[in-house]
C-alpha cells in the first residue's frame, strides 16, 4: 500500500510522532513495508524567519474566502531558504536518525511538481476585489511521478517540500523555470492522485470540525455528496484549503484522504485506524465542478490552467500551508 502524508508547519505541530509511524510503516514485517511518501509545509518557521529579518508575512484572502500566502520576490528568497533547505534536511536527517532511507526533494527538483507561475492574483482588501502583482506562487498542472516511483522502488522514502518549478517566460519570451511558492496540501493531494495512493492530512486539530470552535464537533466520514456539502461550509480559513486538497487527491485518483490529528503518540497509524476525518470518492462523484470548494475554484475568470504570469490574475495558490 502507498500513503502520502503531509506534516503541518503550524507552530501547534510536532513531527516527532509522524516520523515514527513514518519509520513503522517503511520498516513493517508480517504483512510488509508500505512505501510512503512524506510532504511538509512550514508556514511558521517562514513567518519567524521573515521577522527575524525585519520582514512582516502577509496573507491574503480570495475572493472565494479561502487565505493563502502573498509571496513578493523577497519573501520567495526565504522561503527557499527556510522549506527546502533548513525544514527539508532536518527532517531527512530526523527520519535517517530512525533508520528510513530518507531523501529530500523539492518540487523543483527534476520537475517534481510543475506547472504555471502566477504573478497576479485577484483578493480581497477591505471588501473590494483586487489585483496584486508580483506574486511569486504557481498552479501545479504535472508531477514526476517516475521519479518518486523509482525511489520507492529502490527502497528510498521521498521527503517532498514546496517550492514547486513554475513555468515562466524572460524578457526575451523564452520559457524558463521559475521557483515559486505552492501549497503544501494541495502538493500532497497531486502526489497522492499521481500515485494512487491515500492521503493523510496531518494538522492542529482532530480533523475538520462542524463547528471550529468545538474540538468535539469532529465530522468523522464524508461519502456522499450531502456529506461533503456539510464539510465544505464548515471549512474555515487554513481548512479550507484542505478541503480544495482533498477534492484534487480524490479526482486524481486516491482512494481515501484522512484530515487527522499530528500531536497524538502515533497519528497516522491512528489516523489509518479510524481517527480523524475520513473523505472518499463518493462524496465527489455528484457534485458539479463548481459547488462548493472546489479544485477549480482558484480564478475568477477560468480555472488555473488558464492562469499564466501574461494571462489574468488568478487565485492565489501559495499558502505552504499548516
Amino acid at each position: 500500500m502507498r500513503t502520502v502524508v503531509k506534516v503541518g508547519g503550524a507552530r501547534a505541530v510536532d513531527p516527532a510522532g509522524a516520523l515514527a509511524d513514518v519509520a513503522q510503516l517503511v520498516s513493517e514485517a508480517g504483512s510488509g513495508p508500505e512505501e510512503v511518501v512524506l510532504v511538509h509545509g512550514g508556514s511558521t518557521a517562514v513567518d519567524d524567519t521573515l521577522e527575524r529579518l525585519g520582514m512582516d508575512p502577509e496573507y491574503v484572502e480570495t475572493p472565494s474566502g479561502v487565505v493563502g500566502r502573498f509571496t513578493d520576490g523577497e519573501t520567495m528568497e526565504v522561503f527557499e531558504m527556510v522549506m527546502p533547505g533548513l525544514l527539508n534536511t532536518e527532517l531527512v536527517a530526523s527520519l535517517q536518525s530512525l533508520g528510513v532511507d530518507a531523501v529530500g526533494l523539492s518540487g523543483v527538483d527534476g520537475k517534481l511538481l510543475h506547472g504555471p507561475r502566477k504573478s497576479a492574483v485577484r483578493v480581497v482588501e477591505d471588501g473590494k476585489r483586487k489585483i496584486r502583482r508580483g506574486d511569486h506562487s504557481g498552479s501545479i498542472e504535472a508531477v514526476n511521478a517516475d521519479l518518486l516511483e523509482g525511489l520507492l522502488g529502490d527502497g528510498y522514502t521521498p521527503v517532498v517540500s514546496p517550492p514547486m518549478a513554475g513555468g515562466d517566460s524572460d524578457e526575451d519570451g523564452n520559457d524558463v523555470v521559475t521557483p515559486v511558492n505552492t501549497d503544501a496540501d494541495r502538493a500532497a493531494a497531486t502526489i497522492a492522485g499521481a500515485l494512487d495512493a491515500q492521503l493523510v492530512l496531518l494538522t492542529d486539530v482532530p480533523g475538520i470540525l462542524a463547528d471550529p470552535e468545538d474540538r468535539d464537533s469532529l465530522i468523522r466520514t464524508v461519502e456522499t455528496p450531502a456529506d461533503w456539502e456539510r464539510m465544505a461550509e464548515a471549512a474555515e480559513g487554513f481548512m479550507g484549503r484542505k478541503v480544495m486538497a482533498i477534492r484534487e487527491a480524490l479526482e486524481g485518483g486516491a482512494p481515501e484522504v484522512v484530515v487527522a490529528d499530528a500531536n497524538l503518540e502515533e497519528p497516522i497509524d491512528t489516523a489509518l485506524e479510524g481517527d480523524g476525518t475520513h473523505v472518499f470518492p463518493g462524496a465527489i462523484e455528484s457534485e458539479g465542478a463548481g459547488e462548493g470548494a472546489s479544485a477549480s475554484d482558484s480564478g475568477d475568470a477560468g480555472g488555473e490552467g488558464n492562469d499564466g504570469a501574461t494571462s489574468g490574475a488568478a487565485e492565489i495558490d501559495g499558502g505552504d500551508s499548516q
